[in-house]
């Protein structure tokens, strides 16, 4: 099946014409967002840890858009700095535990036998254990920092990306292709890396999008909990964490972070559900 974009155009100007509006506005917002974190030290007007004591906890405004927190830092120039710190952590982990539970499936499906046991209870392991609470746990015995956490959340979030990428491997392993390439002696290394792999991308970048989105809320959630990203670095969690205690007083200290984390991660999932759809769409 035709994909819809091609099926319309093969421009540019078509393709983006033919993804539905809620997908065009999720690139944008995130392509806003991403391009902020970049522009983060010309965008705001002071520092992210830039202290005035004079303009403390001042509400939204024109020398403020964001308000300023207790210390007098700038609410603007903290969420573009955090937004610096999630997106690192939610890329970056989510190509950690991508790699790792593609290699994972793809190894099991195509193998099987013990291997593929072996490497499926290991999964279902690493799924039965409580993913937040382990982390806290990990990660206020480690001492955490941000390199921790994206080692962390990677770990703790390959075993779904196994589980689907050994499903394509075994359903393509059972391929014409495979097998004529298993008749003419072509390694088993050789078999996976060019020709079964190739045809799971399109799964693994579905479940990389979505990794994303998880890998952000697991950050948010860890320095909520006081465990994650550490004071005076400043991410999105964090912000949430040291305004808990202000939020009937000064609400925008918590509402400008949590409105980040809460547009970021549903246009990274609206992007991933229309690739899963799209990547369906193709397969029949």
């Amino acid at each position: 099946m035709t994909a819809p974009a091609a099926s319309l155009s093969t421009s540019s100007p078509g393709r983006w014409r033919a993804l539905p509006l809620g997908v065009r506005a999720a690139l944008v917002v995130l392509a806003a967002i991403a391009l902020a974190a970049v522009l983060a030290p010309w965008l705001a007007a002071t520092a992210s840890e830039a202290m005035d004591l004079t303009a403390r906890r001042a509400a939204p405004s024109m020398a403020h858009w964001f308000g300023t927190d207790e210390l007098g830092r700038d609410v603007l120039a903290r969420v573009l700095s955090g937004a610096r710190v999630s997106l690192a952590i939610g890329f970056l982990s989510a190509l950690l535990s991508v790699a790792l539970g593609s290699a994972v499936g793809a190894v099991g499906g195509f193998v099987g036998g013990w291997v593929d046991a072996s490497l499926m209870r290991l999964t279902d392991a690493m799924l039965a254990i409580p993913r937040l609470p382990f982390l806290m746990i990990v990660a206020a015995i480690l001492q955490p920092s941000i390199p921790l956490l994206i080692v962390l959340v990677g770990v703790a979030g390959w075993m779904e990306t196994a589980r689907v990428v050994r499903a394509e491997v075994l359903s393509l392993a059972q391929r014409g292709f495979v097998e004529a390439a298993q008749a003419t002696g072509v390694g088993a290394v050789r078999i996976l890396a060019g020709h079964i792999l190739p045809n799971v991308l399109g799964t693994i970048a579905v479940s990389a999008t979505l990794s994303v989105g998880r890998g952000i809320l697991l950050e948010s959630a860890l320095s909520f909990f006081g465990v994650g990203v550490q004071p005076p670095a400043a991410s999105w969690g964090n912000m949430l964490y040291q305004a808990q205690t202000t939020l009937t007083s000064e609400p925008w200290l918590a509402v400008f972070p949590g409105m980040a984390i809460f547009v970021t991660v549903l246009s990274v999932n609206v992007l991933g559900e229309h690739l899963a759809r799209v990547g369906g769409g193709q397969r029949d």
